[in-house]
């Protein structure tokens, strides 16, 4: 084995309600604490829902992440959530640079490098999500893509915040496709991943960062992809909406981490 220890975060993006969000929370948390000891995982509701989906994963092993957060410690930014106002409802983690918020509500990689800066130096763990989309993986350029935001996100990070961050590779065009990579996509992608954070840092780092997969990750394929040299877990979406298929995907990734 590796050594890493293997991560699951579920995105529910702006799905669910304060009921439907509380009962999944309280299923999945019930669920998850035997035998996933070691295993991280992470839900990340709406807004609205933090503070009673934290509520209801109280006592189980799950923490609480937020999908999103602002640049800036306060100020006159309408709409805005700070990483302090995030902390004060008990989340532990954050999404930074998810496609969706890169592609569709244009978020640039200045912006993404600040909110990362912003939630690692707040004291909130980050996820840090990459990937290329189909035209750009059509044109030969996938890894390139991955290293221009890797190297505008992390160019200011030590490696102290460096080392304890998350990358989600994501594939644009797998996301909410039904569309995966293939095990041998996400295993190529990770490998380029962690050779650039030892090119960027060291071996020694490169080797002890948690690499996961996002991207229509689901329990008939999730076993595949968690095999596979270099894969670390998986960020979920619409299969971590129904509380059986993200347990099943936190149980695969207990028993299917490769070494890498």
């Amino acid at each position: 084995m590796s050594g890493r220890r293997p991560f699951v975060g579920g995105n529910w993006k702006m799905n669910t309600d304060l009921a439907s969000g509380e009962a999944l929370a309280r299923t999945v948390g019930a669920e998850c604490v035997p035998g996933l000891g070691s295993l991280d995982v992470v839900v990340f509701p709406p807004f609205p829902y933090l503070q009673s989906v934290g509520g209801a994963l109280q006592g189980s092993a799950i923490e609480l992440g937020a999908q999103d957060l602002s640049s800036e410690a306060n100020g006159a930014l309408t709409g805005e959530v700070s990483a302090e106002m995030l902390m004060d409802l008990g989340v532990a983690w954050v999404l930074v640079g998810h496609s969706e918020r890169r592609h569709r509500l244009g978020e640039s990689e200045a912006l993404v490098e600040e909110k990362l800066t912003m939630a690692l130096e707040s004291g909130l763990s980050a996820v840090l999500c990459v990937g290329e989309t189909l035209e750009q993986r059509r044109a030969g350029r996938a890894h390139e893509i991955v290293r221009h935001q890797l190297t505008s996100a992390l160019h200011r990070l030590s490696a102290d915040f460096a080392r304890e961050i998350v990358i989600a590779y994501e594939p644009v065009w797998a996301i909410g496709t039904g569309v995966a990579a293939t095990a041998s996509d996400a295993r190529e992608a990770h490998h380029e991943i962690r050779e650039f954070m030892s090119s960027r840092y060291d071996s020694e780092l490169a080797s002890g960062v948690r690499i996961v997969y996002g991207g229509s990750l689901v329990p008939g394929n999730a076993k595949t992809i968690f095999a596979e040299l270099g894969v670390d877990g998986g960020l979920v979406g619409g299969a971590s909406l129904k509380a059986g298929d993200f347990l099943s995907i936190c149980s695969a990734a207990t028993i299917g981490i490769a070494a890498g």
